[in-house]
C-alpha cells in the first residue's frame, strides 16, 4: 500500500472518529506524498467544511477542478458550492450545486437529495440578496426622488411673489409628494406579497419544491432524488404500485422550465 493511501486512510479513521483537525493534517500530508490525486483533496474539503475553513474548501475544490477530469467531480463541485453559501455568495455557489445536481442525477448517485437541498438553498439565498438590494435601491431612488422634488417646489416658491400663489404651490408640491410615496408603496407591497406555490411545483413524495422533475409511465411528476431514493427502497411506482425503474423515467423539460421560472419570481417559494 502506498504511503498516501496509508495517510488517507488514517485521515478516514481520524474523521469518523469526530477528530477533524487529525484528519485535516493526515490528509494534507498525504497531498504532499501525492499531489495529483483528487480525492485526497476532496477528503481534505469535507474536513476543512466541518471546521468552518470556507476559504481552504474553496481552494481545495478548485485544485481538484483544475485536475484532468476534474470538472466532473461531484464532491469538489458539492463541497464548493456548500463553502460558497457560507460566505455569503449564494451567486457564485448556484452553478457549482447545479452541476454537482447534474453529475449525481446522470450517476444515480446517493447523495442526490442531498444536493437537491443545496441547489434549492442557493436560490433561496440568491433570491433574498437579490431582494434585498432591490429594496435599497427602491429606497434610494425614493428619497432621490422625493428630495428633487422638494427642490423643485422650494425653487419655485422662492421665485414666487404673490403669497396666494406660494400657498397654491406648497399644496400641488405636498400632492406631488404623496402620489409619488403611494406609488412606491404600492409597488412595495405587491412585491411582498406572498403567492400560494401551485401544486404543479410540489413533489408529492417530499412535499418540496422540484428542482429537477421526472416524469413516470403513468405521466406523474417527481423531484428526481424524492423517486430515485424511493426506487431504491421500493422499485414500484409511488401511486400505482406497478413495477418502476429509474430506466422508465424521463426529465420533464416542460415542467422543469416552468418551475425554475416561478422560482426566479418567487424565491421565498423554496421555503415551503
Amino acid at each position: 500500500m502506498s504511503r498516501s493511501i496509508e495517510l488517507k486512510e488514517e485521515g478516514n479513521r481520524h474523521f469518523q472518529a469526530g477528530d477533524f483537525v487529525g484528519a485535516e493534517s493526515l490528509y494534507s500530508k498525504a497531498i504532499i506524498v501525492d499531489p495529483k490525486n483528487p480525492a485526497l483533496y476532496t477528503n481534505r474539503a469535507m474536513a476543512r467544511l466541518k471546521l468552518a475553513y470556507w476559504d481552504s474548501v474553496i481552494t481545495d475544490c478548485e485544485a481538484v477542478l483544475e485536475l484532468p477530469s476534474g470538472a466532473t467531480n461531484i464532491k469538489a463541485h458539492y463541497y464548493l458550492s456548500q463553502a460558497q453559501l457560507a460566505l455569503g455568495s449564494p451567486a457564485a455557489a448556484l452553478p457549482h450545486a447545479l452541476k454537482a445536481h447534474e453529475l449525481c442525477a446522470a450517476a444515480n448517485d446517493k447523495s442526490l437529495a442531498a444536493v437537491t437541498a443545496v441547489v434549492l438553498r442557493c436560490k433561496k439565498e440568491k433570491w433574498e440578496q437579490e431582494d434585498r438590494l432591490r429594496i435599497r435601491e427602491e429606497q434610494a431612488l425614493e428619497r432621490e426622488m422625493l428630495a428633487l422634488l422638494q427642490k423643485e417646489l422650494d425653487s419655485d416658491v422662492a421665485a414666487e411673489e404673490d403669497e396666494m400663489e406660494k400657498s397654491a404651490l406648497r399644496e400641488e408640491g405636498a400632492a406631488k409628494k404623496a402620489r409619488l410615496e403611494a406609488m412606491f408603496e404600492r409597488a412595495r407591497s405587491k412585491a411582498e406579497q406572498r403567492r400560494e406555490v401551485p401544486d404543479w411545483l410540489i413533489d408529492d413524495i417530499s412535499f418540496g419544491v422540484m428542482v429537477d422533475p421526472v416524469i413516470t409511465k403513468t405521466g406523474k411528476s417527481y423531484e428526481r432524488a424524492s423517486i430515485t431514493e424511493h426506487l431504491r427502497r421500493h422499485p414500484s411506482d409511488p401511486l400505482t404500485r406497478e413495477p418502476l425503474t429509474m430506466e422508465d423515467l424521463r426529465p420533464n423539460m416542460a415542467l422543469r422550465n416552468a418551475c425554475e421560472e416561478f422560482l426566479e419570481e418567487n424565491g421565498w417559494a423554496v421555503d415551503w
